[in-house]
């Protein structure tokens, strides 16, 4: 069986904790839990993880971040893994940006800040059957 892996992505480190405890909390080692402070760091784990592994990818992006955007980010993605499922966590993004990365990423979908758990889980748990 293919191996899944989360990667988050989010320039703040205090979230990037809190996400990937949750994660591990609720699912265990069902998972290979990555985090990013950026999406350039996020695009160089994403080549050397898919690189290695056979594996699915599922990406939670935050939208404001410095140098490239959650949304540019989701698209580069999509564009390389089109089978991965993405997901935007945030508490900025507008609805423009929004609609963009449904079109162009198929974004999944977008969970705004503060987000609850129950709600992460239940996305990943319906989506990962997309994958």
């Amino acid at each position: 069986m293919k191996k899944t892996i989360i990667l988050c992505v989010d320039d703040e480190k205090i979230i990037l904790n809190s996400i990937k405890t949750q994660l591990k909390e609720n699912y265990g080692n069902v998972f290979l839990y990555e985090t990013a402070e950026s999406a350039t760091e996020a695009l160089e784990i994403i080549e050397e993880m898919m690189g290695d592994l056979n594996a699915n990818l599922i990406v939670i992006s935050d939208w404001l971040m410095p140098v490239i955007k959650g949304d540019e980010f989701l698209i580069k993605v999509h564009n390389k893994y089109p089978q991965s499922l993405k997901i935007m966590l945030t508490g900025q993004a507008d609805l423009k940006s929004i609609e963009k990365t449904k079109k162009e990423a198929n974004l999944y979908k977008c969970i705004r800040k503060p987000w609850m758990k129950s709600e992460l889980f239940s996305c990943i748990d319906s989506g990962i059957l997309l994958i």
